[in-house]
């Protein structure tokens, strides 16, 4: 004789059961839908949610087609901090220090801009090497005006670095 016993002892238990396992699920789910398209909305229309999203991906999704044979043209420390700084040292997060945040820099200014610049180049805590920028896509010339950008922000007066030469100018 079997210990258990059976759940469903007629046909019309039968249905009424395959006809809840059906529709209760499905009702849930219509109240589900029913208080989440009712929350308030804080923002504005879709189209400024749209233009946030998009503000928040520009970083990460900005492509930039380059003629490999045509003569390399170098960004600002500006563009270089705008591409590949901005996303930590705006918000100061994982303990970067901020921009124009003369406290968060003072020691670090004071060690020199070789030292700021050894620690882009290698990575300085969670900082990754290079900002986490390829060399080929961002040069240490490149990076290195970065830093001057960074450091002028909180009053660090250092050289813009010197361009480097042309690859014909050098192989001659």
């Amino acid at each position: 004789m079997s210990e258990h016993g059976n759940l469903i002892k007629s046909p019309k238990q039968l249905i009424i059961m395959v006809f809840a396992s059906f529709f209760i699920p499905l009702i849930v789910i219509a109240f589900l839908m029913v208080y989440v398209g009712s929350g308030k909305k804080t923002g504005g229309s879709a189209e400024a949610a749209a233009e946030a999203a998009n503000n928040l991906i520009k970083p990460v999704a900005m492509l930039d087609f380059k003629d490999a044979s045509g003569p390399k043209e170098f960004k600002t420390g500006e563009q270089v901090y705008k591409q590949a700084c901005a996303s930590c040292h705006n918000s100061g997060a994982a303990g970067a220090p901020k921009m124009n945040a003369a406290g968060d820099w003072g020691g670090r200014i004071g060690k020199g801009y070789d030292a700021l610049l050894a620690s882009v180049v290698k990575g300085k805590g969670a900082m990754p090497a290079r900002g986490g920028t390829n060399p080929d896509d961002i040069s240490d010339y490149e990076l290195g005006r970065a830093v001057v950008y960074l450091a002028a922000s909180v009053g660090g007066k250092f050289a813009e670095p010197a361009a480097p030469k042309p690859k014909e100018e050098a192989k001659k």
